[in-house]
């Protein structure tokens, strides 16, 4: 694999390789907690707080991967009765929507991040300024903007159907039953 192809890997999976290393953390982190508390009755006094960001971080950056997939959630049963065309440009129209919101949201949270916000509000354990733990707000909803519209680019120019993994499943399972029922 050459060091372009690499990179270029890295940086289209890159929420998802953060989301691991998160929840990997915060669950060490949690567990160091338990640990200590019960055999030492010690706890280390930043740990519950620093946790708390690194899931919040996790679920921000879990719906930025969830918006990758075309996993997220979503009313679209209506959509079903549709000709395929028309089901098309209505979810296009929809994602649309989701991405008018998003971005007026990554408009909001950077205006209240880098102009609103208190520059003296700091962590209570750790001293850092709350805005780098706010910081998530403009950049999830950015970046599963740029997913959504990358997303339908790939649908609506390049034919790509991009397929919901639960869907996958729900599909490999059926015909694995009706291999099964055929055997």
């Amino acid at each position: 694999m050459s060091a372009k192809r690499a990179i270029l890997k890295f940086l289209s999976n890159a929420e998802e390789y953060f989301c691991e290393a998160l929840l990997a953390l915060f669950v060490v982190l949690l567990f160091a907690q338990i640990l200590l508390r019960q055999f030492f009755q010690y706890s280390i006094p930043w740990g519950e707080e620093v946790a708390t960001y690194m899931f919040v971080w996790f679920a921000y950056l879990g719906a930025v991967v969830a918006a990758k997939m075309s996993a997220h959630n979503r009313v679209a049963f209506h959509f079903r009765f549709f000709p395929p065309i028309v089901k098309k440009i209505s979810e296009a129209v929809a994602d649309l929507l989701w991405v008018g919101f998003n971005l007026y949201f990554v408009w909001l949270s950077y205006d209240f991040v880098f102009n609103r916000m208190n520059l003296f509000w700091k962590s209570q354990t750790t001293g850092i300024p709350m805005k780098y733990f706010y910081m998530i707000l403009p950049v999830a909803f950015l970046l599963m903007s740029i997913r959504i519209l990358w997303n339908n680019y790939l649908t609506l120019f390049k034919g790509v159907e991009i397929i919901d993994p639960e869907a996958e499943e729900i599909e490999n399972i059926k015909r694995a039953a009706a291999a099964a029922a055929k055997s």
